[in-house]
């Protein structure tokens, strides 16, 4: 079993226009958007990152905007569910702003005996806000939402699969334990790990597999302190049987790829450099950055991409 992974990283979805995806992050959830970059595979896109104020991992939502891409068809085989941590008794207050804002699919729930608040992002995207007593993350109030109420960061993430059999002697072998398991969800944790160290299976055995697109999760990252420590996992995956990428220069991590038996593409991603490595922290994702091999595309880019920021 390993010990070098300690809960979720960022986790990235898809949508169709950066505009919408952007407001709503940044203003509805008064998230921080850290990073306005492209798609290292297809730069005519934007790669855009919210969470805390130094984009923390473990409070990282990431998105490519696709334009005019259809939206996905929820099933099994993918994250159904990015679950954000909020205070204790803010419920009330969130479920009051997202009508406000009109957002939809609004409910409350609960579960393994936490109160929540599920809802919809702009493209069907599912989410819920999980009240947690004691998460000491600091959150990103300059979005217009106080410390009482506002996202700390990732609580945990909900796959739908067919079958959990698989995924979850994965996810054992990866250092999480089964916490518990309530009306078909097994809840899994990894003991010792960051804040968003938790990780929801939802067996579905009669509904049909997704089919990805706008508000869909394209990949689920796991945190690991450094490169070393990513190696490390990288072996030993390989050593069991997981076709591995090789290791992947992010620019602001470095990524390892590899699908998983329930059809969930999970990264490795390590905690190094971070956001900060080519912005001041205190201006964050206010330029546009390109990765090295685009840059003499800025000229292009910069007039072809969606206006965000007015």
């Amino acid at each position: 079993m390993l010990n070098q992974i300690k809960g979720l990283h960022h986790v990235t979805s898809m949508a169709d226009d950066a505009r919408e995806n952007n407001l709503f992050f940044t203003r509805s959830l008064g998230l921080r958007r850290v990073k306005k970059t492209v798609n290292f595979d297809s730069p005519d896109v934007y790669h855009l990152y919210y969470g805390d104020e130094a984009g923390t991992p473990g409070t990282v939502m990431t998105y490519f905007p696709f334009p005019n891409m259809p939206r996905g068809r929820a099933g099994t085989g993918e994250v159904g569910t990015t679950v954000f941590s909020v205070p204790e008794g803010s419920l009330g207050f969130w479920r009051d702003r997202l009508t406000a804002s009109g957002v939809s699919g609004l409910k409350d729930e609960e579960t393994f005996g936490e109160k929540r608040l599920n809802f919809a992002g702009p493209d069907g995207d599912g989410f819920a806000l999980v009240e947690v007593k004691d998460d000491q993350r600091t959150p990103w109030t300059e979005g217009g939402i106080s410390a009482d109420h506002a996202i700390r960061g990732f609580h945990s993430a909900a796959l739908r699969l067919r079958d959990e059999g698989a995924t979850g002697e994965l996810l054992k072998f990866m250092g999480y334990e089964e916490l518990d398991r309530k009306d078909g969800v097994t809840r899994l944790i990894v003991p010792g790990g960051n804040d968003a160290r938790v990780i929801d299976l939802e067996t579905m055995p009669n509904i049909g597999r997704a089919s990805q697109g706008a508000g869909s999760v394209h990949h689920i990252a796991f945190a690991v302190e450094n490169r070393e420590k990513q190696l490390e996992v990288r072996k030993a995956l390989m050593d069991t049987g997981y076709q591995v990428t090789p290791v992947i220069d992010r620019d602001y991590f470095w990524a390892i790829y590899f699908r998983t038996p329930g059809g969930v593409l999970f990264e490795i991603a390590t905690n190094e450099p971070g956001f900060d490595r080519d912005e001041d922290l205190a201006h964050l994702g206010e330029a546009l950055k390109l990765p090295q091999q685009h840059k003499h595309l800025r000229p292009i880019l910069e007039s072809h991409l969606q206006k965000i920021d007015d």
